[in-house]
């Protein structure tokens, strides 16, 4: 059996077992790279489509294994039916993650000698403080109190929902019908049977998934109703003991989302760094979100994006279409889908031009430090952040004039802000930091006879 990098998420149980600012010259800039998923390891990702009570859920995650041991649970806080459920491309993830990843943007100074200069303030930084299943007629086994509500296949996919009773019971058929219980996932079930959720079950079917020709395990979808707007991550952490990293996408048509039972704060953004980061971005972000998760006690949702899906600036990606925002679950942009893509009914209303707003939060968790499941609130918020980190580039001809001889006089001092700023962020060595900028205070004086014409405005 091949092995394959499966598209599910962590937070579910798998059964095998982120001043200086001088007045300078009008510069113009581009978007240079992005801080995406691909920086780590154990990255889950999950799309949250919500609209008052209606939500749909799109799972995927990296994941790598053989794809017979695939198996999943999920609490859901309703039954869900065949017409609940769907297969989305896995692009569709890739997607949002490009059109909402921190950037780097890319700044260049204009001779400051030039006949046709602009001054201009630049804004002050913000701080940076801050197979298929078997023995089916034996699974309603009433005597274990567990109940098989539905069952049905959608693409790759075998599914149950079933209902326990009590998580002995549950861990019980589980482990008849081949699903192998990790060691304390019956103390962990026990919440959610005793809030009467139900468990969303998917194996992956053998035979349809070989004459599928895909070379992943697509992201599953599931519609439903409840006023729990919440995510699952206790039962994720069953076999972890290191960090998680989850990424949500919430997609609303009011304004920005946040976590309700743990507090959710920006990342670090808008703050120039030195040049040389630019060959450096995934190892800068890496560690200034490692150092921002430990000042805040590891327990925060990070905030890296918010904005209104009609526009970016800059952007990192094309906003998503209609189209795509349908196959990311917005069902509220028009009454029904089509074919494999049918949104559910009832769920739809007359699109409005740039309704969907969407909060990108970044949640890094343990066992010990987010014991609660996570809940969610949207807002009436529509303020736009975005992670962002710029480089500055100094202009690097002649500087002849009186102008030029202040600007390269400025550049010692921006520079070493800025080797401060990113060893504030990082908790980076500041000497090696600046060894790397080439930083020397030779370089930035001016002669005697510059420091006299300076006197006269020369």
């Amino acid at each position: 059996m091949k092995k394959l990098r499966l598209f599910i998420p962590l937070l579910i149980v798998l059964f095998t077992v982120l001043s200086f600012a001088p007045t300078a010259l009008a510069f113009c800039g581009f978007y240079v790279a992005k801080a995406d998923t691909k920086l780590y390891n154990k990255a889950s990702q999950v799309i949250i489509a919500r609209d008052e009570n209606k939500t749909v859920l799109t799972m995927a995650n990296d994941f790598q294994g053989e794809v017979k041991d695939f198996a999943m649970v999920v609490p859901v806080p309703t039954v869900i039916s065949e017409e609940d459920v769907r297969v989305a491309k896995p692009n569709i993830v890739e997607r949002l993650d490009a059109f909402s990843a921190p950037r780097l943007v890319e700044y260049f100074d204009e001779d400051p000698c030039s006949p046709m200069e602009k001054l201009r303030s630049i804004p002050a930084p913000m701080a940076a403080t801050r197979g298929t299943m078997e023995n089916e007629s034996s699974f309603a086994d009433r005597s274990l109190g567990v109940t098989v509500e539905a069952k049905f296949n959608v693409g790759e996919y075998d599914i149950l929902v079933l209902s326990a009773k009590e998580s002995n019971g549950l861990e019980t058929w589980l482990n008849r019908n081949g699903y192998k219980m990790p060691r304390g996932a019956n103390q962990l079930l026990k919440p959610y049977i005793r809030s009467s959720m139900k468990f969303f079950v998917a194996k992956v079917n053998l035979d349809k998934f070989e004459k599928s020709g895909y070379q992943f395990l697509r992201p599953l979808q599931i519609s439903y109703e409840s006023p729990k707007f919440m995510l699952p991550i206790r039962l994720g952490m069953i076999n972890s003991t290191s960090e998680q990293d989850l990424i949500v996408y919430i997609l609303s048509p009011q304004g920005q989302a946040e976590v309700t039972n743990y507090r959710t704060v920006k990342v670090p953004s808008n703050v120039n760094i030195p040049v040389f980061v630019k060959n450096e971005f995934g190892d800068f972000y890496k560690s200034m979100f490692q150092n921002s998760y430990t000042k805040e006690d590891k327990k925060v949702a990070f905030l890296e994006y918010a904005w209104d899906m009609g526009s970016c600036d800059p952007c990192s990606a094309q906003p998503l279409n209609s189209e795509e925002l349908k196959e990311a679950g917005v069902f509220w942009l028009d009454n029904f889908g089509d074919g494999n893509n049918r949104i559910r009914p009832g769920f739809g209303r007359p699109f409005i031009a740039n309704n969907v707003y969407i909060t990108r939060l970044h949640v890094r968790y343990t066992r010990n430090k987010f014991p609660e499941d996570l809940m969610f609130q949207t807002t009436s918020n529509r303020e736009s952040f975005q992670g962002r980190y710029v480089l500055q580039h100094p202009f690097t001809g002649e500087l002849e004039c009186s102008a030029g001889r202040k600007y390269r006089q400025s550049l010692f001092q921006r520079f070493e802000k800025e080797a401060q700023t990113l060893a504030q962020l990082t908790n980076w060595n500041i000497q090696n930091i600046r060894q790397k900028m080439e930083i020397t205070t030779e370089q930035f004086q001016s002669s005697w006879w510059e420091s006299f014409l300076m006197l006269f405005g020369f």
